[in-house]
């Protein structure tokens, strides 16, 4: 048995069912980093043979795990952990930080990067005229090949002049320029996906999901970037420390 297993301990006298004890351990052991983003979690078969009970079980516990999203199962493959990325909102943090931090490979898949004029809500935010030019970057993010959000970015030419010159980090291209953003304001909603959006994020029509908007500003108090992200809610959680 493998160590993780061995040290899954279920209470039949209990009056908690055993497939909830038995999700509520494996919970415990992935936030524990027992296993990693990707690797395959013991099958019903496993886990049933391993702790005597019946395969019903097991899958209920599984499928707790499906709903919390920390779990995918893959037809004919099996289930595997999934990318999990917990985002405080009192931190300026770029994506690819976000995922080296929680031990995750970070890409990008361009959709398209490209100049343009603002549109009336850009440039009231940026506090731009109507022709002056902006620098457009929309994008997919991805942990570990996993899309987990959409991102669209538009800056003031000033502050980014070329956008195909972005080819990973945003915040460290711009930190390279002389322009970093040093704070932003960010604001976090749910909307329900339109078919375009959809097929981005690859998830079904009308599904929820959280778009958080963001205005960065300069170190002069001038904004310098209006990002809106499109996340996948079975893959981003938001976190807010309180204290008293």
């Amino acid at each position: 048995m493998a160590p993780t297993l061995s040290r899954l301990k279920l209470d039949a006298g209990r009056s908690t069912p055993l497939y909830r004890q038995l999700a509520q351990q494996l919970v415990e052991a992935i936030e524990a980093g027992d296993w990693e983003t990707g690797e395959a979690l013991p099958s019903e078969r496993v886990l049933a043979e391993s702790l005597n009970i019946s395969r019903i079980t097991a899958r209920k516990a599984l499928d707790r795990l499906v709903a919390l999203g920390l779990i995918q199962r893959t037809h004919g493959s099996g289930t595997f952990i999934a990318p999990r990325l917990n985002q405080s909102l009192t931190r300026l943090t770029s994506f690819t930080e976000l995922l080296v931090q929680r031990g995750h490979r970070p890409s990008s898949r361009w959709l398209s990067r490209c100049s343009g004029t603002p549109t009336v809500e850009e440039s009231l935010r940026l506090g731009l005229n109507a022709d002056q030019q902006v620098s457009r970057l929309r994008r997919l993010r991805l942990a570990d090949d996993v899309v987990v959000a959409v991102e669209e970015s538009c800056l003031p030419s000033r502050v980014l002049p070329d956008p195909e010159s972005v080819t990973h980090s945003l915040y460290r291209h711009l930190d390279e320029l002389g322009t970093p953003i040093v704070r932003a304001l960010q604001h976090v909603s749910a909307i329900n996906a339109d078919a375009e959006l959809a097929q981005l994020a690859e998830v079904p029509p009308a599904q929820a999901l959280l778009m958080m908007t963001r205005l960065g500003y300069l170190a002069d108090g001038r904004p310098g970037e209006l990002t809106v992200t499109y996340c996948r809610t079975d893959y981003y959680d938001f976190m807010v420390e309180l204290t008293q």
